[in-house]
C-alpha cells in the first residue's frame, strides 16, 4: 500500500506547525506508523513535542517519528552523488556562477534537497503516513515548483540526450507510453533529470500527496491564502483541505469581542465561498498554550476526531487532457483568478501561462509538438485550451 503524504502550508504565524503536529499525533494514535517532517529552517517541532530532534529521524512516542530536515547536512552526507552531478551540470552549461561548490548559493537548492529527502523516505516504505510541516507560503511555493522549473531549464540549456522533458508530464507516461531509459546507461545529469521526474510524479500524484492550507480569519491572511490556493492549482497540486485557526467562540459575553467576532465570521464566509466543496476544518481559539502533546491533542480532539482526514478525495479535478477529434483539450482549474488576468502564449515546446506576476511553462507532451492552440476559454475558474493538429 502506498504511503500518504500531507503537506501543510500557510502564512507565517497561523499555527501551521501545531495543526500538522496534531495530524501526526492523531495518525499515530490510529495505529499508523507516522513521520512528521519539518522543512522550515526555523524548526519548532522540538518545542511542540518537548524532545530534542537531531539531523536523523527520532521516535517521539509509539508509532510517531519526527525529523527536522537540514538541507546542507543532507547535501554533504546523504546526496553527495547528486550534489556532484548538479555541480558538473552547472559547470558544463557555462553559467558564470562563482562558488558553485556551495550549492546553497543557488536559489532553490535547499528546497530541492528537502524534497529529495522526502522522496527517499517515501520510497523506503517505512511509514504509512508522512506529514510535512513546510516553511511559510512563499518558500513552500518555491520548494514545490523547483523540480518542474529545474527540469525545464535543464532541457532548454543542456544536452539531456535520451531523456526527454516529456517524461515529466503525466500524460506522456499515461497516454503515450514513453519508456524511461536504463539507469545504468545514462549520465549523472540524466539521472538527476530522472530524479526530478520522480519528484514531480510523487508530489502531483493525487492518490498520494495532498496540500493542506492553514489560515486564520484576518484580511491579510485571506488574501495570501487566495494567492496560495491559485498558485497550487496553477502548478497542478491537489489542495484538499483548509484549516481556519483561532476562531473566537460566538458566545463570549463581552462587548469588546463582538465586532471582532463579526469580522471573523465575514472572513470565514469568504473562505467557504472560495474553497467550495473542499473540506474546511474550523479550529477554535484555545485559551492555553498549544505546545506539548496535550496542546496538540486539544486540536485533534476538537477538529480531527471522528473525521476521515487522511483519505483521498476523489472529486477534485486537476490538470487534465481529453482526446477529441484531431487533437486534445487541456483543462486547468484556476480558482481566485479574474479572466482579464489570464495571459496565454505558445511556443513549439511549451504552453506559457501568466497570471499577474505568476508564470508557468507547461511542456507539451512530445505527441502534441505538432499541435497548436486554436481556442481558449476561461469560465468559472476553469481554463479550457484546445490543441489541434497543424
Amino acid at each position: 500500500m502506498m504511503s500518504r503524504i500531507l503537506i501543510f502550508t500557510g502564512k507565517g504565524g497561523v499555527g501551521k506547525t501545531s495543526v500538522a503536529a496534531a495530524h501526526a499525533r492523531y495518525s499515530s494514535l490510529e495505529g499508523k506508523k507516522t513521520l512528521i517532517v519539518s522543512t522550515d529552517m526555523a524548526h519548532n517541532l522540538s518545542d511542540i513535542f518537548g524532545v530534542s530532534l537531531g539531523k536523523t529521524t527520532c521516535q517521539v512516542e509509539e508509532n510517531l517519528f519526527a525529523l527536522e530536515i537540514d538541507p546542507n547536512h543532507m547535501m554533504e552526507n546523504e546526496f553527495g552523488d547528486m550534489k556532484n552531478a548538479l555541480i558538473n551540470m552547472i559547470r558544463s552549461s557555462g553559467a558564470p556562477i562563482s562558488g558553485v561548490e556551495h550549492l546553497s548559493v543557488l536559489p532553490g537548492m535547499d528546497e530541492l534537497f528537502s524534497l529529495l529527502k522526502i522522496l527517499e523516505i517515501y520510497e523506503t516504505g517505512d511509514f504509512e503516513r508522512i506529514i510535512v510541516d513546510c516553511a511559510p507560503t512563499g518558500e513552500t511555493i518555491a520548494m514545490l515548483k523547483i523540480p518542474e522549473l529545474l527540469s525545464w531549464y535543464m532541457e532548454k540549456f543542456l544536452p539531456v540526450g535520451k531523456v526527454a522533458l516529456r517524461v515529466l508530464a503525466p500524460i506522456s507516461k499515461a497516454a503515450f507510453k514513453i519508456e524511461l531509459p536504463n539507469k545504468a546507461a545514462i549520465s549523472d545529469v540524466e539521472k538527476m533529470f530522472l530524479k526530478l521526474a520522480q519528484l514531480q510524479a510523487l508530489f502531483k500524484n493525487r492518490e498520494v500527496t495532498s496540500i493542506r492550507i492553514v489560515a486564520i480569519p484576518e484580511k491579510m491572511v485571506v488574501e495570501e491564502t487566495k494567492r496560495n490556493y491559485m498558485y497550487m492549482n496553477l502548478y497542478n497540486f491537489q489542495v484538499d483541505g483548509l484549516y481556519i485557526n483561532r476562531i473566537l467562540p460566538s458566545d463570549i459575553d463581552n462587548p469588546f469581542f463582538n465586532e471582532w467576532i463579526e469580522i471573523q465570521h465575514q472572513y470565514i464566509d469568504e473562505y467557504e465561498m472560495i474553497f467550495g466543496e473542499i473540506p474546511i476544518y474550523k479550529i477554535p481559539w484555545f485559551d492555553t498554550d498549544l505546545n506539548g502533546l496535550s496542546g496538540i491533542d486539544l486540536i485533534a480532539k476538537a477538529v480531527l476526531k471522528n473525521r476521515d482526514v487522511f483519505s483521498v478525495i476523489k472529486d477534485i479535478q486537476g490538470e487534465t487532457y481529453e482526446k477529441v477529434q484531431n487533437g486534445y483539450i487541456l483543462k486547468l482549474n484556476l480558482p481566485c483568478v479574474e479572466k482579464a488576468d489570464v495571459k496565454l502564449h505558445e511556443s513549439l515546446t511549451d504552453i506559457i501561462l501568466k497570471i499577474g506576476n505568476f508564470k508557468r511553462n507547461i511542456p507539451k507532451p512530445s505527441t502534441l509538438r505538432n499541435h497548436e492552440i486554436t481556442n481558449a476559454q476561461f469560465d468559472e475558474g476553469i481554463l479550457t485550451i484546445t490543441l489541434l493538429e497543424k
